[in-house]
């Protein structure tokens, strides 16, 4: 059975960072959206991402994202993928794909019925990767990050015509669930490992890539 992918995101000091790779996270993400507590700019995502090896993917997180700003945390990151987190249409994405050709775009969708899911097949050929998160209240200020989940069992059975992955509400106590009841190639973690919102948590981070890596 091929490995489960895992993504730490929101990932902003160098020290929850290494405990990221000494956990064998395949993907740690960074943040460049303003109003989300885990932001980091341009000079420090350069910074964190020179400690990233090779064989690690690194992706940027951005929300309804302009040309030149994403071309600029790209640069300064080494992105090998972005994800997209906002209300960017397939459209738009087509465009950033001709825009970037080099980094793989991931397209977050907002799920809170078996509609939203089903809505992602506007993506499917246009994104790399489709990342099923929980939808946000109407009104919040940040379109994930929240802790939020959706009810999984909407997944059962989906199949998929391409990669994807999961996030929302996840932690190191129901990531195995989740796995389980969703069959999840890849998942994703931010609040869930954190001891307050924007502050990752070293141990919290160790036990869900351990949790992870039992499934």
């Amino acid at each position: 059975m091929p490995r489960i992918a895992l993504k730490i995101c929101g990932l902003s000091t160098p020290e929850t960072l290494d405990a990221a790779l000494r956990a064998e996270a395949s993907h740690v993400g960074f943040v460049h959206f303003a109003k989300s507590p885990r932001h980091v700019e341009a000079d420090r995502l350069a910074a964190l991402a020179q400690r990233v090896p090779a064989h690690v993917t690194r992706v940027g997180v951005v929300v309804d994202p302009e040309d030149e700003m994403l071309a600029r945390i790209v640069t300064a990151g080494r992105l090998d993928a972005v994800q997209l987190h906002g209300k960017e249409t397939p459209e738009r994405v087509a465009a950033l794909r001709n825009r970037f050709p080099g980094v793989s775009l991931w397209k977050a969708i907002s799920v809170k019925t078996a509609a939203d899911i089903a809505g992602a097949d506007r993506y499917r050929d246009i994104a790399d990767l489709i990342l099923f998160d929980a939808k946000t209240p109407d009104g919040a200020q940040l379109p994930g990050g929240m802790g939020l989940r959706f009810d999984w069992k909407l997944m059962q059975g989906y199949r998929a015509g391409g990669p994807w992955g999961l996030s929302g509400g996840l932690d190191p106590d129901n990531v195995a669930q989740a796995i389980g009841l969703t069959g999840a190639p890849l998942v994703d973690v931010s609040s869930g490992v954190e001891s307050a919102p924007g502050i990752k948590d070293v141990d919290k981070i160790i036990a869900f890539c351990n949790a992870v890596s039992q499934c």
